[in-house]
């Protein structure tokens, strides 16, 4: 799995790759997101509704929130269309030898995404938010 954050002001861009999704890998993601927030600047996280998407895991984290999407809008989260475009360039259809063939297919599809600044921009800059 690829956690994955991008910042359409900054073009900063974090990922993290786990086994499995929960709430402890989703913390130490939004702890990277809090991590790589510029001194003084505020993150903002646009999440839908998994089990391991809650607002309690940014209680303790003072420059990250979370904003939740209704249920079923895909459409309104950008990164949406990032695992779309990971899976028809890079992860459909195949076969892994491992766990460690699958983490660096997930790390060289995650790098050749954000390659590409204009692609990046793109898929996750939307007029209508203001930054």
């Amino acid at each position: 799995y690829i956690f994955g954050a991008v910042c359409p002001a900054t073009l900063e861009m974090e990922a993290l790759i786990a086994p499995h999704v929960d709430k402890v890998f989703m913390r130490w993601h939004l702890e990277q997101i809090s991590a790589k927030t510029e001194v003084g600047k505020h993150a903002v996280v646009i999440m839908d509704g998994a089990g391991w998407h809650q607002a309690s895991l940014v209680e303790k984290i003072s420059n990250v929130s979370i904003i939740k999407l209704p249920p079923c809008s895909p459409e309104l989260n950008p990164i949406e269309q990032v695992w779309s475009w990971l899976r028809q360039h890079h992860l459909a259809n195949r076969c892994f030898s491992g766990y460690e063939d699958i983490v660096n297919a997930c790390s060289a599809a995650w790098n050749d995404f954000i390659s590409n600044i204009k692609r990046v921009m793109q898929m996750c800059h939307r007029d209508c938010l203001k930054i």
